[in-house]
């Protein structure tokens, strides 16, 4: 009978080296599912904050989009685009014909990190449609001047 010396560990390394790559695996899925729980999450953040704050307010993207805090990599604002929309789905001719605001996050790259087998994995478009409420303006009070316009800053 032959010298059955280092069998063990060969089996080992066999065993160990795919354990690890599926425990990476399942990590890596519970981080895919925990970005697409974010990007759900900014898009309806960014429709939520557009039908409250002014439609030529600049900041709405960088307030959907956490106020800047890196939840995930490469979210930026390219990615989000807000649209104010008719009833039918077409543009507004006025601001006054506003009757919903869609907000989508598109063209995300998951970079998904197990050894062996690194992956880019386009991410599907997350869209959010609400009815258009105050777009930051309420009523004007005759006394106070300042009144009328929200400052979602």
């Amino acid at each position: 009978m032959r010298s059955q010396k280092g069998v063990y560990a060969v089996e080992f390394a066999i065993v160990a080296g795919i354990f690890m790559v599926l425990l990476f695996a399942i990590i890596e899925i519970g981080r895919l599912m925990f970005t697409y729980n974010v990007l759900h999450e900014a898009s309806r953040r960014a429709a939520r904050i557009a039908v409250v704050c002014r439609v030529d307010d600049v900041d709405i993207a960088n307030m959907s989009l956490f106020d800047g805090a890196n939840l995930i990599p490469n979210l930026t604002s390219a990615n989000l685009v807000i649209s104010y929309l008719t009833k039918e789905g077409a543009e507004p001719s006025e601001p006054l014909y506003i009757e919903i605001v869609r907000a989508e996050i598109s063209n995300y790259q998951h970079h998904f990190l197990v050894p062996g087998l690194y992956r880019i994995i386009n991410s599907p478009s997350f869209t959010t449609n609400l009815p258009r409420e105050s777009l930051g303006v309420y009523h004007v009070e005759d006394e106070d001047p300042g009144s009328g316009y929200i400052d979602c800053n």
